[in-house]
């Protein structure tokens, strides 16, 4: 006779029980909040001191929940990097919505599987709203767009150019694969962000089929160049299928001339995909929205509403001009998933518009973002952004010992310490480099600001990039502070003023 096991319920908490612990993390949470002005933009720990203190041993029986949400207390305010830091102007990362961050923990207790309608009929829906959102109310597609939100940028911008391949190659690359016709050359600017490349790489298309075009003074892709490559290519048998234009290169904010390659896909029968991933919000802000004309005329674009709508990790997008080219490019029928959609009324299973069959629900930290601040204090954000990273580049111009190493773009400001013996054309540039770079990482180090670098043309800068809503003209003017200071100690210490150890004590 057959004898039912036992329950099991050790993984089974019950709501009273999942409410204190998730009280618990709240506090930790709002405690980061209200200390986050007053805590260092990150510590100044080595890889061991961190793996020492958080890659502890897992328990065999449970770790008691004080101890618990002690130990993840020492991880948050004593171990973490924090990029929602009023301070924080490295890279695009954006600081997270407080409305974004509460909803993700209801996303992850639903746990809905968004590649399936009926696993996620309202998450579902709520992601074709918002893509329909982006599409057509923000960045101007017509009737029939759409798309679907994603993990990241790279992962946008692999799905664009997947689709891309698919319907401008000129043969069935999807039956075939890309052995079948000729190589196929994809068209970008030096500016580019490298998960082109990579998208290229893993379609098959290869590194050496990748066109890196130069870029004109102002690091904006070259038409003519562009135009001369695909002549180039087409006279020595590669085909041209697609261009990559950037609404805001990470480097510098540049927007390339949309309008101009918008012109010449259309007149050579490119797919037109624009990288839009940090630049794409500008569209929400009315002073800023003029520059990126032309990425109405996209077949595609990419964007990260994680970076300057500043919703939490992660949550990339990817639109298409015709969204029924999405399932055109990634439908295949799973042999276990069978239903009757007259009968159920389901709509569309997004695991087949795209490469991932289980799917979180990403769209509702963005969602909810989005209808908690509305579009309009989202532009007002954005273009005040814009203002800080003028604001920089104007103190800039007027400090004796900066200069600007590119026009200010979107939010982003680079600049560089020159010290008067190293003004002039010709000043030791491979010197200006070393000093810059050290200037860098002592201000990196000390914590209170946290820019990052670049290299333009051969020289190294500091690069401040601003899209942090708490951000403002306060620590605009700690960063110059920052940088006067630790530039001077720098140059002292190069030029043997002061010894090394005497620096490291005035840059406490």
């Amino acid at each position: 006779m057959s004898r039912a096991p036992e329950p099991v319920p050790d993984l089974d908490w019950g709501p009273e029980r999942a409410r204190a612990f998730a009280g618990g993390v709240t506090d930790i949470w709002t405690d980061v909040l209200s200390r986050l002005p007053e805590l260092p933009v990150r510590g100044r720990w080595s890889a061991e001191e961190v793996r020492s203190a958080v890659a502890i041993p897992v328990p065999e029986e449970p770790m008691p929940e004080a101890e618990l949400l002690a130990y993840l207390r020492e991880v948050a305010l004593s171990w973490s990097t924090y990029p929602g830091h009023p301070r924080f102007l490295a890279y695009i990362s954006g600081a997270g919505t407080v409305p974004g961050a509460a909803v993700d923990l209801l996303a992850a207790g639903l746990n809905m599987n968004v590649g399936g309608w009926q696993l996620s009929p309202s998450a579902t829906e709520i992601e074709l709203a918002l893509t329909r959102f982006f599409a057509r109310e923000v960045f101007g597609l017509p009737e029939g767009s759409g798309g679907l939100i994603t993990s990241g940028g790279a992962m946008a911008t692999f799905v664009a150019l997947k689709v891309a391949r698919d319907h401008r190659a000129g043969w069935d690359v999807r039956n075939l694969g890309v052995a079948a016709g000729p190589q196929l050359g994809l068209y970008l600017s030096t500016e580019t962000h490298v998960v082109s490349d990579r998208a290229a790489d893993m379609l098959g298309i290869g590194w050496a089929n990748v066109r890196r075009v130069p870029v004109d003074e102002g690091f904006r892709m070259r038409v003519d160049e562009l135009e001369a490559a695909i002549a180039r290519d087409r006279a020595a048998g590669v085909r041209p299928f697609a261009v990559v234009g950037t609404a805001g290169t990470v480097s510098t904010g540049a927007v390339d001339p949309l309008e101009r390659l918008a012109e010449v896909c259309e007149r050579e029968g490119l797919w037109f995909h624009v990288d839009a991933a940090y630049g794409g919000p500008a569209m929400l802000a009315e002073d800023l929205r003029p520059l990126m004309a032309g990425i109405e005329r996209a077949d595609s674009i990419a964007f990260d509403p994680h970076k300057w709508l500043s919703t939490p990790l992660t949550g990339g997008c990817v639109l298409l001009r015709d969204a029924s080219a999405l399932p055109a490019s990634f439908d295949a029928d799973p042999a276990y998933v069978h239903q009757d959609r007259e009968r159920t009324g389901a709509g569309v299973d997004l695991g087949r518009w795209g490469p991932q069959f289980s799917r979180g629900f990403w769209a509702l930290k963005v969602w909810v973002s989005l209808l908690a601040h509305g579009r309009r204090a989202y532009g007002r954000r954005i273009s005040h952004d814009a203002a800080l990273a003028r604001y920089l580049g104007e103190r800039v111009a007027e400090h004796p010992r900066f200069e600007l190493a590119c026009p200010v773009g979107l939010s982003i400001c680079c600049f560089r310490y020159v010290p008067p013996e190293l003004h002039g054309p010709t000043a030791d540039q491979a010197l200006l480099n070393q000093l810059n770079r050290q200037v860098l990482r002592l201000v990196q180090g000390r914590g209170r600001c946290m820019p990052s670098g670049t290299v333009l043309r051969g020289a190294f800068a500091i690069r401040a990039c601003y899209i942090n809503p708490r951000t403002a003209a306060a620590d605009v003017d700690a960063l110059a502070e920052e940088v006067e200071r630790c530039g001077a100690l720098v140059w002292e210490r190069m030029q043997g003023r002061i010894d090394a150890q005497e620096a490291q004590m005035d840059a406490q």
